[in-house]
């Protein structure tokens, strides 16, 4: 039974997504994380969150496999739910923006349309495309879940990089190239264009 859209309506809060930053004492945003698996997602959005968290801002991480676990583990890896993957964690992160919270996504999101499309539904300056940028190569290399050595054995279909595309973000708001950068300069960086965006202080 289909919901008809003129019994839903959406209901504003009685407090303002501007007096929650300026409780919180920062801007609030969706720093989106997006490259291959293995590239380095996941502990370079932890490490971030801690250093946010340990200098007083309020956040919290999306992480791709924490989400499937709950939220999203009706979903499979087919491009439909790759897309209502991204989709549903778009939403999320859109009112965690809305609770004045700088919320950290890391998601291999492969697909460019998808991602944009979470940057349409939030407002201005409030999405922050950060592509962790590793080689194919390097990425099998370490392969942390042994994930790549099971698509090449051909025990996972649709493997991203390997017979699923990855689109490459064409203007991401910051590159952090893993293969060239620890995880420490890694964080100082984004930390610094937060700092010069004016998102923190």
């Amino acid at each position: 039974m289909s919901t008809s859209p003129n019994i839903v309506v959406w209901h504003e809060s009685a407090v303002s997504k501007e007096e929650r930053q300026k409780r919180n004492g920062h801007q609030s945003a969706v720093l989106w994380f997006t490259g291959l698996s293995g590239s380095g997602k996941s502990t370079l959005s932890a490490l971030l969150e801690k250093e946010l968290f340990q200098s007083g801002a309020h956040t919290y991480r999306l992480d791709g496999d924490n989400i499937r676990h709950g939220l999203n583990k009706n979903l499979g890896f087919s491009p439909e739910d790759r897309t209502e993957n991204i989709r549903r964690i778009g939403e999320v992160s859109k009112l965690m923006v809305d609770a004045g919270i700088i919320t950290l996504s890391a998601f291999i999101s492969p697909y460019r349309k998808d991602r944009d499309q979470v940057r349409s539904i939030l407002e201005e300056n409030e999405f922050i495309e950060v592509y962790v940028k590793c080689s194919l190569e390097e990425c099998e290399k370490r392969d942390p879940k042994g994930l790549y050595k099971k698509a090449r054995a051909g025990k996972i279909k649709g493997f991203t990089g390997i017979d699923a595309p990855y689109e490459e973000p064409e203007d991401p708001e910051i590159t952090i190239n893993t293969e060239l950068l620890s995880l420490e300069e890694s964080v100082q960086l984004i930390i610094k264009y937060l700092k010069d965006k004016n998102y923190i202080v």
